[in-house]
């Protein structure tokens, strides 16, 4: 039991550092304008930023669907990563890599139902 609280800790936090971070390069990217201003990576920055958010949340209440929202998580954070990645600039790299951290955080967390292959394969189709 205290592996998963030091898991949900950490996970909790990574949560969090990620909104910071989504939520300030995705202002960052609506000044450079361009390719980095694009729709769909700018509503994916913000969709990484919510979800991580209420991911911790969930989390920090305890909720009974705080493995499930932690799956998703993973999933948008690993799609949020692969956006940033696509572009050639310091600030979207240190996004990228903390994009990834917490997708992995994330996957840890769900690793008590299921283990860590099956989940990062896992998908939610909304």
């Amino acid at each position: 039991m205290e592996e998963m609280d030091d898991t949900m800790k950490e996970c909790k936090k990574a949560c969090m550092h990620c909104y910071k971070m989504c939520t300030k390069t995705s202002q960052y990217c609506l000044e450079q304008g361009g390719d980095h201003a694009d729709v769909e990576h700018i509503t994916l920055m913000q969709d990484c930023a919510k979800i991580c958010a209420v991911a911790a949340d969930f989390m920090l209440r305890g909720s009974q669907f705080a493995e499930e929202m932690c799956a998703l998580c993973a999933e948008i954070c690993d799609q949020c990563a692969e956006s940033c990645e696509k572009f050639d600039d310091e600030k979207m790299v240190k996004c990228a890599e903390m994009c990834g951290e917490c997708a992995e955080k994330c996957r840890k967390m769900t690793a008590g139902d299921m283990d860590e292959e099956e989940s990062a394969g896992e998908s939610y189709d909304l």
